[in-house]
């Protein structure tokens, strides 16, 4: 668990009730009352993400959670930011519901444009989704090695997206589902798609099928092996000392398996 956001910190965004931690957000997202507030890793990322979130219209697919500013104006107060609460639980087995509320979301904010800071962000899973997207070799282990030749150069338009949404979706009843924690990526919508799909085979009971259910959308099989590679070498890059042995969870080997034979059939 984090450190809890000080006095300061909590008067800042007028939030009154004593901070409790949630769950998600690496040990650094609390609630107090109905503001939640959370550690900035990035702060260029977190007032631009403000920003779109603060003017985006409401619409019936989905909710979001709404950026709160401190009294100074700001969207930042000390390294932390603010949003209001939504209410709902994440079901990480409902992807087709959280896929449904991600396309919306996408179409909402399609005419964005590409923000600057995505060059120069360095952490684990920026690092892998570059290297998902280069179809340089990558000889990290056998099965790594296998889904990356099954890469082939793709032209498909790129846009902002959520780059994490099955775990990131909230459940409410009567309402629309609410994405919070954005995480922007500048890649396909069918790639976020994919991503949710993986995350389903590997750590929430989907079964192999589930890979079929979306094959209309562009370049499917292709999104498939980069999301893959994407969780892998997140894991990789995560490790640690590069000059240590790595090796992928056992969870990706049958999915590898099934989106590389998907891959070479062409479907």
């Amino acid at each position: 668990m984090g450190t809890a956001p000080p006095q300061d910190v909590l008067d800042a965004f007028g939030a009154t009730a004593e901070p409790r931690p949630l769950d998600g957000g690496r040990g650094g997202t609390w609630r107090a009352g109905e503001i939640v507030l959370k550690l900035v890793d990035l702060p260029v990322e977190s007032e631009w993400r403000a920003s779109i979130l603060d003017t985006l219209p409401a619409a019936d697919g989905f909710r979001v959670a709404r950026p709160v500013r401190a009294v100074s104006g700001q969207w930042l107060y000390r390294g932390w930011e603010a949003s209001r609460h939504v209410a709902g639980r994440t079901d990480p087995t409902r992807w087709g519901e959280a896929v449904d509320a991600g396309a919306a979301f996408h179409e909402a904010i399609a005419g964005e444009a590409r923000p600057s800071f995505l060059d120069d962000r360095d952490d684990p899973w920026s690092r892998a989704d570059r290297a998902a997207w280069d179809l340089a070799p990558l000889e990290d282990t056998p099965l790594v090695a296998r889904v990356a030749a099954a890469r082939t150069p793709i032209v498909v338009d790129h846009q902002l997206v959520h780059g994490d949404l099955l775990g990131n979706v909230l459940h409410e009843p009567g309402l629309p589902p609410a994405i919070i924690d954005w995480p922007p990526y500048w890649r396909p919508p069918s790639w976020a798609v994919a991503v949710a799909v993986v995350d389903a085979m590997c750590w929430h009971g989907a079964d192999e099928t589930l890979l079929d259910r979306w094959t209309r959308l562009d370049a499917w099989p292709q999104m498939l092996l980069r999301a893959l590679l994407f969780r892998m070498l997140t894991d990789r890059e995560a490790a640690g000392d590069r000059r240590q042995p790595w090796a992928p969870h056992a969870a990706y080997g049958p999915v590898a398996r099934a989106v590389v034979r998907r891959a070479g059939a062409g479907s």
